[in-house]
């Protein structure tokens, strides 16, 4: 099993201009054997491997000295964005052909096996030096690779780790369903909910106010590139406080729960409606969803998947369909009487629908669930 580390590097003014030619020198040798694959399948109808381009790339000059095994990683970089264009046009899909990286396109660089080692608050790298390091954890399992990322102004190391074997899986002694929503982040079957904190929409007046500043600026000049750095931290706040909201939901979610259950959304569809795209986006469940999948990995624990069809629509208590528009916050059934929160009906199904229990039967029976449902909770926050 493998786990990622991310710590704040803070490198010197010297270490920086080196850290930043060789993200440059990595940035100009994908531009050159990607153009060397164009050409070589224009000309002569022949595409080139990895293994044929790595072993050219001792022969490009450069001016800043680059470790040997971070220029083999960049040409691997670029043979995977082949593979998933290859793939994508077997299964029909918009094939989307690698592109050159601008500038601002090409933001990190990685030491595949050797050329880095931690020493106390020092991150040592070959050809580059020492640099501090914030490591604000221990590090658990055999470090594998590492990973300079540049944000902004800011950079960091990410760190890949050897685990080794994944967990093995407990028997789940406690199940809960989770709805997804747009007025709270997620519903439980328990009755629980956990308010959005839309980040984004917080943050959108002062978002409109620099980019507002940034269109006034002239093109080109020192002056514009400073806004457009104001405009990119914005964005970045945003970014971190919705991560740091995700991870720790997640984590609720996992060390509460032995399995906890989705709905498996096609999210990239759902955000075709205008009306609601800014809003889902600013929820991030892909995110949560992921996040809970790793750290319930970590754990020996389970995340599953169900069909979301009709889960808003059906009745937790008596199976009756009772159709209902968005706006519509409460569920009444009337076939048995059941008057529910919309949501938390929603939740119930989803966990009925997760058929995989500790006997092979239904994780929770109707019966059960109704019981569940008298005894919940209303939660908001942690």
């Amino acid at each position: 099993m493998r786990k990622s580390y991310k710590f704040r590097l803070y490198p010197a003014k010297e270490q920086e201009i080196v850290l930043v030619k060789t993200l440059d020198v990595c940035r100009y040798i994908y531009n050159e054997f990607l153009a060397d694959r164009r050409n070589a399948y224009d000309r002569c109808n022949q595409g080139l491997t990895t293994f044929d381009q790595i072993t050219q790339v001792k022969y490009i000059e450069c001016r800043t000295e680059v470790f040997s095994q971070i220029k083999q990683d960049v040409l691997r970089r670029l043979g995977k964005s082949f593979d998933a264009f290859f793939r994508r046009c077997k299964t029909g899909e918009t094939p989307g052909y690698p592109r050159f990286k601008g500038k601002d396109r090409y933001n990190s660089f990685t030491y595949p096996q050797s050329g880095f080692k931690i020493e106390g608050t020092k991150l040592k790298l070959s050809k580059i030096g020492n640099i501090k390091i914030k490591q604000h954890r221990e590090i658990e399992g055999k470090i594998k690779t590492c990973s300079i990322k540049r944000e902004v102004d800011q950079w960091y190391a990410v760190l890949s780790v050897d685990m080794g074997a994944n967990p093995e899986k407990i028997d789940p002694a406690t199940s809960i369903g989770v709805d997804v929503g747009l007025n709270s982040c997620i519903s439980l079957s328990n009755g629980e909910k956990f308010d959005s904190p839309i980040y984004y929409r917080k943050s959108e007046r002062s978002l409109e106010v620099q980019r507002k500043r940034l269109s006034k600026k002239k093109k080109g000049s020192s002056n514009r590139l400073k806004q457009k750095l104001k405009v990119v931290k914005v964005h970045r706040n945003i970014r971190n406080q919705r991560l740091d909201f995700n991870h720790k939901l997640s984590r609720i979610l996992v060390n509460r729960f032995d399995r906890v259950v989705f709905e498996d959304l096609n999210i990239k569809n759902m955000v075709k409606d205008h009306h609601l795209a800014k809003s889902i986006h600013d929820v991030a469940w892909g995110q949560l969803i992921q996040m809970a999948k790793s750290k319930a990995e970590e754990a020996g624990n389970f995340v599953e998947l169900v069909n979301p069809f009709n889960t808003s629509q059906e009745c937790s208590s008596c199976g009756n369909i009772v159709k209902k528009a968005l706006s519509v916050r409460i569920h009444k059934c009337p076939e048995c009487g059941l008057e529910l929160d919309r949501d938390v009906n929603a939740a119930i199904n989803i966990l009925n629908r997760c058929t995989v229990g500790t006997t092979g039967g239904p994780v929770e029976s109707r019966t059960l669930v109704w019981a569940m449902k008298q005894e919940a909770t209303h939660y908001n926050g942690w």
